[in-house]
């Protein structure tokens, strides 16, 4: 079974998101898809979160109509009355890391599965700060949304240094497109192109904030939930 695992804070999960899973369920072939809510993201730790059963609750509803995407609890705060229901706030945690998390979701997984994570290329090309970043790219497949910009070159400079090409293996790609299948030794990463959409969680708060439709970036069960609740009105 191949699996996919979608991580982020998801505040609030949007189009985007639901887009990259559908292209990559297409493109690996994946039973199902995880979404994992961050409870302490480590790149925005003391950085306010709507609590955690809001995020877990959006991922619901946005995920209802899709039954290979699945809600998961893999990061949930041990004690979820600290991240109860509220408008956000800052919460002194162990932060979660990806590696940790894809562990712990491989102790359940059967010997033949396949583990591909799923990511922004933004947020790849960051990846030799995250923690165990190296036993990361041997423990799962990764499967990068692409967008304009990015060259096939920039996708291998991103990679923790052990794993890198040498300069003059990647001087070519330079001006080749992100896009097809990157594999390298210790290292599997599928590209998706034309999936990007410019949509930010950062103007989905602000929208629901100043009272604005939501439905152009988001579920329309998720914009009703963001409604009922105020949840961004304090921010």
């Amino acid at each position: 079974m191949n699996i996919g695992l979608f991580g982020g804070t998801f505040d609030p999960i949007h189009r985007g998101h639901l887009a990259l899973a559908r292209a990559a369920r297409e493109r690996c072939k994946l039973s199902r898809i995880l979404f994992v809510p961050a409870d302490v993201p480590p790149h925005k730790q003391g950085q306010p979160l709507s609590a955690f059963p809001h995020r877990y609750a959006m991922i619901a509803l946005a995920t209802a109509q899709e039954k290979d995407f699945i809600p998961s609890m893999l990061e949930a705060p041990q004690d979820l009355d600290a991240g109860g229901p509220g408008k956000g706030k800052t919460r002194v945690a162990k932060p979660n890391y990806t590696i940790d998390t894809v562990r712990r979701l491989k102790q359940s997984c059967k010997q033949a599965d396949r583990l591909f994570l799923l990511i922004g290329i933004d947020a790849f090309a960051d990846i030799t700060n995250w923690h165990q970043a190296e036993a990361l790219f041997r423990e799962c497949e990764f499967i990068v949304a692409s967008r304009p910009g990015y060259s096939l070159a920039d996708v291998a400079n991103a990679l923790p240094a052990s794993l890198r090409p040498r300069q003059e293996v990647t001087r070519p790609f330079q001006k080749q497109a992100a896009t097809g299948d990157l594999v390298l030794k210790g290292v599997t990463i599928h590209l998706l192109d034309e999936v990007y959409q410019p949509i930010s969680s950062t103007t989905i708060r602000e929208a629901a904030a100043a009272g604005k439709p939501l439905t152009r970036f988001v579920e329309p069960a998720v914009a009703d939930y963001i409604k009922k609740t105020g949840l961004y009105k304090a921010r």
